[in-house]
């Protein structure tokens, strides 16, 4: 009964840049403009990726799905981050809190099993090329990015599944923009550690394995690369996943420094390392589903030329 009066909390009041009131509006325009390039940029990848048939091929679905899951991601945030900018009292409810940390969570760990995908992808493009449609069979490319999304969300569930059990004793205030996981769990006035036990075991999951299948596969991808006589083939074949690779090292640098070691609650704290990590947070966040299509569009001479078709088929529309 002890746990269960403890468990009263219903909302969550979100600390933001409550400290820094002046800063609101700045970051209000500023994040509102970058999700809208968010919106934007991905959109027209999306697009370009259905209508256009030259770019009906597994490299390009998997593509669709990556700016499709960016907006997913940002929008389950973004939101209410821009909210809580020009609200002065920053409260969500606990439902509404949970709803938000698992899209959120699920989006990122698809993600992070997606652009394995991709990897694997280019792996065999490049290495066996003569094996490439029959091993990138639509049979075969269409239920590797679905697991992907099924991967995630299950994850998900079980990490929002073991925080939403754990007693909350009164202190309700996250020190973030949004319900983070980690931000919620230092309120916590419980063991954590099973909790602390279960991220790690998905952090190796849906981190270490796909980055660790990332880098073998293009050991192997350079290492072909390289034996190609011309420099001109070399230079062709790298540029084919030159846009995945700088991807990927945004996106896995930026999470592996957030998520690489789960942290239990500190009570004392320290709010220089508080604002650290709301402000890697909110990059990881918007940034880099922003870079996403940019990189993709400038990188990738298929997707350049899909743009512009689309871009004038609709000027002559009009």
């Amino acid at each position: 009964m002890e746990a269960f009066n403890q468990s009263a909390v219903t909302e969550f009041v979100l600390l933001g840049l409550s400290a820094h009131p002046k800063l609101e509006k700045t970051f209000f325009v500023l994040i509102l403009s970058m999700y809208l390039v968010i919106l934007l940029g991905n959109g027209v990848l999306i697009l370009v990726t259905i209508l256009d048939s030259r770019l009906h091929t597994p490299m390009y679905f998997f593509l669709g799905n990556l700016s499709f899951l960016d907006i997913c991601y940002t929008t389950s945030s973004v939101p209410l981050v821009l909210d809580g900018f020009l609200t002065p009292r920053k409260t969500i409810s606990f439902s509404a809190c949970t709803g938000q940390m698992f899209l959120s969570f699920a989006m990122g760990a698809t993600e992070c099993v997606l652009l394995g995908m991709m990897a694997f992808d280019r792996y065999v493009a490049i290495c066996n090329p003569l094996r490439y449609p029959v091993v990138m069979s639509k049979a075969a490319y269409v239920p590797m990015a679905a697991s992907s999304w099924v991967a995630g969300g299950a994850n998900s569930l079980v990490q929002i599944s073991l925080a939403v059990q754990l007693p909350f004793c009164g202190d309700n205030v996250i020190n973030h923009f949004t319900c983070e996981i980690l931000a919620v769990l230092k309120l916590a006035c419980a063991d954590i550690s099973m909790n602390v036990i279960s991220m790690g075991v998905a952090n190796v999951i849906f981190l270490g394995v796909p980055v660790l299948f990332i880098f073998v596969s293009y050991i192997f991808i350079l290492t072909t690369i390289l034996k190609i006589p011309s420099a001109e083939g070399r230079r062709k074949a790298f540029s084919t996943c030159s846009a995945h690779l700088t991807v990927v090292v945004i996106f896995y640098g930026t999470i592996l420094f957030m998520y690489a070691k789960p942290k239990s609650k500190d009570p004392l704290g320290a709010d220089k390392q508080d604002v650290s990590d709301k402000l890697i947070s909110l990059f990881y966040g918007v940034v880099t589903p922003m870079l996403n299509p940019i990189i993709y569009s400038l990188r990738n001479k298929d997707v350049k030329t899909a743009v512009k078709t689309l871009v004038n088929q609709k000027c002559f529309a009009q």
